[in-house]
């Protein structure tokens, strides 16, 4: 036991210091360091150089944690009204979401002959963006107060809200329940997201006021505890842990919540870092190759129907050209939410290539989603769109009236 628990601790202070070493690299050189965590996760995960077996289940746990802390920190920056409002803006915004992002899913699967329920999983994979590493991506260039931020969050809650009804309606269809015990388990989803929205616009308030602000260290734990009580409550009731997080985010407002994002962020940014890497220890590399090019061509095609996404919903609150980009690189990557329905996908013995292709898929967006958001920062993309914006003027410019 005292071996297994020094194997622990070695581990664990030479990966947190080897994360802390790549971050350091990665902002040196101008770049988001997930994907630097990412493929440190690869090299040291399953067929890897040298495996973490000590540590695997301490870190599974601080990915949950990461994915948990990168939401509510998202929620505090929006009060519930502002959700709500954004919500019924964005609705249209999130119907185009699935049209464009998981009917290529879905299509991809049926050309590929893996039959309708392979289909409905890879629709899933497809459609959804990550929330966890978008957060940690806006929070990295300094764009959570962009303009067009809380449209890309309006989509990331749409989907995240979208997930708490799919992941019940694809687990019944794969574990081949009835249709009246995928109903029972669609409800409780239903009554539960409903619950949790009206308990956070309605008493968002009196949440607050009972959190004292005076004391950092109550402070920390109360809003830590009540978000990984209502997160893992939520999971429980087949909800996504995402949304709960998020909405324990939006209840919270005033001084708390300004309180509350200055002593998490350093806890954020931990586990977060251990998420990515988490991501990538579970991916073996010697699977890669096989699916590595339908992966690519499938990544290409939804990365691009992700801008079109975002170039949709922020042209829709009227938002210009450059923010419209932003909205649209910024949604690129696929997460959290990808594995988890892979994972249902390989639990109830759908096709067997499909888990890897998933995982391909997801390395590919995760890596390479980071690094195209920095595009709109490059000097050339902005004479680009300089030229662009000019070039709409004059043609949006009328002629002036004879004489």
């Amino acid at each position: 036991m005292q071996h297994h628990t020094t194997i622990l601790l070695i581990e664990i202070g030479a990966l947190l210091f080897g994360l802390g070493m790549l971050g350091r690299l990665g902002r040196r050189v101008g770049m988001s360091p997930i994907p630097l965590y990412l493929l440190a996760g690869v090299a040291f995960g399953q067929g890897g150089l040298i495996p973490l077996s000590a540590s695997e289940e301490f870190i599974a746990v601080g990915a949950q944690i990461g994915v948990i802390l990168l939401l509510v920190m998202l929620g505090l920056e929006y009060s519930a009204d502002e959700l709500v409002g954004n919500l019924r803006t964005a609705a249209p915004a999130g119907l185009i979401d699935m049209l464009l992002n998981a009917l290529p899913g879905a299509a991809f699967a049926l050309l590929l002959g893996w039959g309708w329920e392979a289909a409905l999983v890879l629709a899933g994979i497809t459609w959804v963006s990550s929330s966890g590493v978008i957060a940690k991506v806006l929070s990295d260039l300094g764009r959570v107060g962009n303009r067009e931020t809380p449209t890309i969050l309006s989509v990331l809650v749409i989907e995240d809200l979208a997930m708490a009804f799919y992941l019940p309606v694809v687990t019944a269809v794969l574990a081949g329940l009835s249709l009246a015990n995928g109903l029972s388990t669609l409800g409780v989803a239903v009554v539960t997201v409903v619950a949790v929205l009206v308990v956070a616009i309605r008493y968002g308030g009196e949440i607050s006021r009972f959190i004292s602000v005076k004391d950092p260290e109550a402070l920390l734990l109360s809003v830590l505890g009540l978000t990984l009580f209502i997160a893992g409550v939520a999971g429980e009731l087949k909800v996504s842990e995402a949304v709960g997080a998020f909405l324990v985010g939006i209840a919270i407002s005033g001084p708390v919540a300004h309180h509350a994002t200055q002593i998490l962020s350093p806890l954020r940014d931990l586990f977060a870092a251990v998420f990515f890497v988490f991501f990538g220890l579970s991916t073996d590399p010697a699977d890669m190759p096989p699916v590595l090019l339908p992966a690519l061509g499938l990544a290409v095609l939804t990365m691009l129907t992700k801008v079109l996404t975002g170039y949709l919903a922020a042209g829709r609150v009227g938002i210009a050209l450059p923010g419209r980009i932003r909205a649209g690189l910024a949604l690129m990557p696929r997460g959290e939410f990808s594995v988890v329905i892979a994972g249902l996908a390989v639990a109830y013995g759908v096709d067997a290539r499909l888990a890897p292709l998933a995982t391909a898929y997801v390395l590919i967006t995760v890596v390479t989603g980071p690094l195209l958001a920095r595009l709109s920062d490059y000097g050339w993309f902005k004479e680009w769109v300089r030229k662009r914006m000019a070039a709409q003027r004059a043609v949006q410019k009328p002629l002036p009236s004879p004489e």
